[in-house]
């Protein structure tokens, strides 16, 4: 049994020294002409939220500026081809609340936002995130709240951008594997043979 759990604020606070005032002047509510660059830069974002079925945190990933930032408080994410549970996008409907991390390859800094998040079919706003003339069936609009850049010591530590790190993936089980995990009389092998041809289809 794991013991001395944490149980006030008071107690948490005691064991941390006081952030530095870089880490707490960084956060702005809305973006600035930098923020901008790290948005327009990034290729992927996680994209955190909750419902009345708890917490979900999902991948969300393009063209690096497949965000689109509407003005300095506003972003919108197409919502891409993928699995349709739309968990993420039920959440949203439930509660607007969001937290988004944007990554950017070969940079160990991430950008955070916090905000309020509603779902749109605004077609002038999807046809600006269309891709090959395809366009998403929603977008994610999100209002900013904060924005800071996070330091880079979890990715120096994760060595998460350097090739000698990386994971050769017939080490791992396959997605048919763990697809079978949960469903025995899964077929396995021809969901993995098809894979890669149906997800290079169906991309957008």
């Amino acid at each position: 049994m794991i013991k001395d759990r944490i149980l006030t604020l008071e107690q948490l606070e005691v064991l941390y020294e006081a952030p530095q005032l870089p880490s707490v002047a960084k956060e702005l509510p809305c973006l600035n002409e930098h923020y901008r660059e790290f948005i327009r830069a990034s290729p992927y974002v996680s994209l955190a939220s909750i419902g009345p079925g708890g917490l979900d945190c999902s991948p969300r990933g393009d063209s690096p500026g497949f965000v689109h930032i509407v003005d300095n408080s506003t972003l919108a994410i197409p919502d891409r081809r993928g699995n349709n549970r739309i968990d993420t996008l039920r959440n949203i409907v439930s509660n607007p609340a969001v937290g988004l991390l944007f990554m950017i390859p070969g940079l160990n800094e991430t950008i955070r936002v916090n905000g309020q998040a509603h779902i749109s079919t605004d077609r002038a706003l999807l046809e600006i995130l269309q891709v090959d003339g395809k366009l998403p069936v929603t977008a994610i609009v999100v209002t900013i709240e904060r924005v800071f850049f996070q330091c880079a010591r979890a990715l120096k530590r994760s060595k998460l951008w350097d090739p000698a790190q990386h994971t050769d993936p017939k080490l791992l089980p396959s997605a048919g594997t763990l697809i079978k995990s949960a469903i025995n009389e899964f077929d396995a092998d021809a969901y993995d043979a098809q894979l890669e041809d149906r997800q290079a289809k169906t991309l957008w």
